[in-house]
């Protein structure tokens, strides 16, 4: 079905724009995106807004002048100047120009509902329209040579996304079929925003806005975009962007400074739009942090990450305590932001997004993205109405109830095609995992609610979607694109591999990333290297590494051999090596994930390496190889073969209450602390059974009472 798509920016005509919507919306046979407010364009005067802009396959790009009340102006002068101004703008993507000319026609109406007489008092050649009347002008319009790829440019174009999704170096490519061609071809295809992206860029609320998707589906771009769309709107207000990796900083400078420089011609005002990292330490700007500027400000005490674990636990505990205790020894925090953003919200706890909430001045304009699925265990993030507690009067501060706007669900995913995202999450939960002997399933993890399959894309192919019910999950095509997956061969796709030892393991990987950038035309940041264990990354990447570097092939061990802000090295080509938290954000055409034995196993942790299989696999664009050896490693090849058998759909009975509870209380994660008190007490419960295997006790040596508890605990009768 035809339909318009409408994204409601800020143009300060609110009646005229309604207005408009509803008589476009109305006119039966008509398709595209309508943005309202948008694009910006830069000028000799300076910023210039258009009130609305349709871009539609049927009639091309048409611009609307809109007027709120009886009085048209010199609306013919208005639309001239529009024109020029606009047609300027999309003259410079020279895919749209053929000699002299625009491809897409370019048509302007000024539309005036609060006049009747619009005929009377129309132009020639200067369209004038009210509500009345819109159709039939629009009517005379159309595009004769249009075609889905000079729409989608088109509309790149007018989004302003052309410049912007420019690859961090230049990308050569002699053979179109070459892995750097059919990359090269894919990055070009993601050139336009779908409109639930459109809309979380330029629709601005007032108040909190929550953002979810999954990995890939363009959550760090849109929040890229919405920053510098809201600086170029109001460059007075004090905006800050912040996130938990810290190799993401890069990556928000360059893509916040290609919008600002396209929309408005002028370099961002770092003073204004500060990307700053969530802790931070003193040293100055590069160095500043969203909780150390609250410490700097209230000159409440400074944690750092050391001092933080001393008083408030080591991992997640230390940064939440550092936040709790900065928020409750101030009465009345520092109103210093306008607007902050902050991606990778399910990293932190909620007393972070507090203490953000708590800087900002009223209606405290917060817009937090994060994956619903990064932790894979569905409780990444309590709802808002938790997160920010209530009021006096037992009110939540926070809902994002009754206003779409707040809360956008970015369903598709365009990083990762169908069969490398659905293996991800087949491995992430366990879905085709073997049952252990002492287990009803194989499952290591699930979402406790089993709609949130739907939520990110997927739709049930057969059974149904509930606890204890047999099901089957595929991805569709408009949540995972076919372009995606169309370039290769599935099994090229998605690859695992077992190797006798280590050494073969390093050896294959090597011949491979050399091949990949002598023949494949890949070049060196096309390529990501992942191991699972930070604690051991160094060293057992080492060997590969040392034997790149002898064939002189460059590569970096990310945050170790640069700054712990990059990731990617741009200055010299360097293939990059790294361990699976410092990958988080970041993707490339080819990703290796070695040692994967590591991610198998039973039990304590299991839940946690799965996640980080599960990230891992996420950060390619295109192709994925999985390799290791050992027992771990035919173990996941196992789950991997499954999943192909079933054409990549996840057949699987959904966990009861009960079976979830069992499965977070095996699989989960424990602290050091935990480890080795568990250690401690299986040493001791393996010592009493071997003394009592050797006759050293009997049963009647032990006290009645633990006795009975023992037989009770462990299933046994009498």
């Amino acid at each position: 079905m035809n339909k318009i798509n409408f994204t409601r920016g800020i143009n300060g005509k609110p009646a005229a724009t309604q207005l408009l919507e509803q008589a476009l919306g109305a006119i039966e046979g008509l398709s595209g995106e309508c943005f309202f407010g948008y694009p910006l364009i830069a000028t000799p005067e300076g910023r210039y807004f258009v009130d609305a802009t349709l871009v539609s396959r049927e009639k091309g790009v048409v611009l609307f002048d809109l007027v709120e009340g009886p009085d048209v102006g010199d609306y013919a002068a208005r639309q001239d100047d529009l024109a020029n101004k606009i047609e300027a703008k999309l003259k410079l993507h020279k895919e749209l120009v053929k000699g002299r000319r625009l491809i897409p026609p370019l048509n302007i109406i000024t539309f005036a509902p609060a006049i009747d007489a619009v005929e009377r008092l129309a132009k020639e050649d200067y369209p004038l329209a009210n509500e009345r009347n819109l159709a039939k002008i629009l009517s005379a319009f159309s595009w004769q040579d249009s075609s889905d790829d000079l729409y989608r440019m088109t509309l790149s174009a007018i989004e302003s996304l052309s410049s912007i999704r420019k690859s961090r170096s230049k990308r050569e490519v002699r053979k179109p079929d070459s892995r750097g061609g059919k990359l090269k071809k894919l990055e070009d295809s993601i050139a336009t925003l779908d409109h639930r992206q459109n809309r979380a860029v330029i629709e601005t609320v007032e108040g909190v806005q929550r953002i979810r998707g999954l990995a890939g589906s363009g959550k760090t771009i849109v929040l890229a975009l919405k920053a510098a769309y809201l600086h170029t709107q109001y460059p007075d207000w004090r905006i800050a962007v912040t996130f938990h990796t810290r190799s993401l900083k890069g990556q928000f400078k360059r893509l916040i400074n290609n919008f600002c420089v396209e929309q408005s011609g002028e370099e961002p005002d770092w003073t204004k739009i500060r990307i700053v990292n969530a802790w931070g330490a003193p040293g100055g700007d590069e160095r500043d942090g969203i909780y150390y500027e609250f410490c700097r400000v209230t000159g409440q005490e400074f944690h750092d990450f050391r001092s933080a674990s001393d008083r408030f636990g080591r991992g997640d505990r230390a940064f939440d305590g550092a936040c709790q205790a900065a928020l409750s020894a101030v009465a009345n925090p520092p109103e210093l932001y306008d607007a902050i953003l902050v991606d990778e919200a399910q990293d932190f706890a909620p007393s972070f997004l507090r203490l953000c909430y708590a800087m900002l001045k009223p209606p405290k304009r917060l817009v937090y993205a994060y994956d619903e699925l990064q932790n894979l265990s569905g409780t990444s993030l309590p709802p808002p109405e938790e997160i920010f507690g209530t009021d006096t009067a037992g009110k939540p501060v926070v809902s994002l109830e009754g206003d779409p706007r707040r809360d956008v669900i970015l369903q598709k995913c365009y990083r990762n095609s169908r069969p490398v995202l659905v293996t991800a999450h087949a491995l992430g939960f366990g879905i085709y995992r073997d049952s252990p002997k002492d287990s009803q399933t194989g499952l290591v993890q699930m979402f406790d609610q089993p709609a949130l399959w739907e939520d990110i894309g997927y739709r049930v192919q057969k059974g149904r979607l509930a606890k204890g019910e047999h099901v089957v999950l595929e991805r569709t095509d408009e949540t995972s694109p076919k372009f995606l997956e169309d370039h290769s061969p599935i099994d090229d796709l998605v690859v695992f591999l077992q190797f006798p030892n280590e050494v073969e393991q390093n050896a294959w990987l090597v011949e491979q990333i050399k091949k990949n950038i002598e023949e494949d035309e890949l070049r060196h940041d096309d390529i990501i290297v992942i191991h699972p264990d930070p604690l051991t990354a160094r060293e057992r990447l080492g060997p590969i590494r040392k034997a790149l570097f002898e064939m002189g092939i460059q590569n970096h061990l990310a945050g170790i051999d640069t700054d712990p802000d990059v990731f990617f090295k741009t200055e010299t080509p360097s293939v990059t090596f790294t361990s699976i938290y410092r990958a988080k954000g970041n993707e490339a055409g080819m990703v290796y994930v070695v040692n994967a034995k590591d991610y198998d196993g039973a039990g304590v942790g299991l839940a946690s390496m799965r996640n980080r299989l599960f990230t891992a696999i996420t950060r390619s664009k295109a192709w994925v190889r999985v390799i290791g050896y050992g027992q771990g490693m035919v173990n996941l090849i196992q789950e991997f073969e499954r999943l192909k058998q079933r054409n990549f759909r996840l057949d699987f009975t959904y966990p009861t209450d009960e079976v979830l509870k069992k499965m977070r209380i095996v699989h989960r994660d424990l602290s050091p602390h935990e480890k080795q008190r568990l250690e401690q007490r299986q040493t001791g419960a393996r010592e009493l059974a071997n003394a009592l295997e050797r006759g050293e006790i009997t049963p009647d040596d032990l006290d009645a009472e633990i006795k009975q508890k023992l037989i009770k605990l462990l299933g046994g009768g009498k």
